[in-house]
């Protein structure tokens, strides 16, 4: 049951649809949601869309201003427990105004949906201090 070195777990996040953000107040009160991202070196990129939420006065936005310490997760499952792995990126992240203009193609690249409709921002950047992972073959 190896565990994966950085290069290759930041490869196989890269790689993946879907990421869950965990996020914790600055109580410790922990939040985790789906996000759709981008990778660029050790940063990942996250967008808030326009998607149907009430306010942009998001749970998470809140989290990382009390606490910038997160971790994001992507995983793959299958009956064939021989095919499993999961990637962490742990680090720091920022609630950033000014990243829309790198953030966007690379988002409508990624996901037609932000092609159509691309976000309006902010955007959560996240810097990747730790790359860790495992797979099971």
């Amino acid at each position: 049951m190896p565990t994966l070195g950085p290069d290759d777990a930041r490869a196989r996040f890269a790689a993946a649809r879907v990421a869950r953000l965990g996020t914790a107040s600055a109580t410790g009160e922990p939040h985790l949601v789906p996000v759709v991202f981008a990778v660029v070196d050790d940063r990942v990129l996250i967008a808030i869309d326009q998607k149907p939420k009430r306010t942009r006065d998001l749970r998470r936005l809140r989290n990382i201003e009390a606490n910038p310490t997160v971790s994001l997760l992507v995983d793959v499952y299958s009956d064939d427990w021989s095919a499993l792995w999961w990637v962490r990126a742990d680090g720091r992240a920022s609630v950033r105004e000014d990243l829309l203009g790198e953030a966007l193609p690379l988002l409508g690249a990624r996901y037609p949906q932000h092609a159509a409709d691309p976000p309006q921002g902010p955007v959560i950047e996240v810097a990747v201090a730790r790359w860790s992972g495992w797979s099971a073959s």
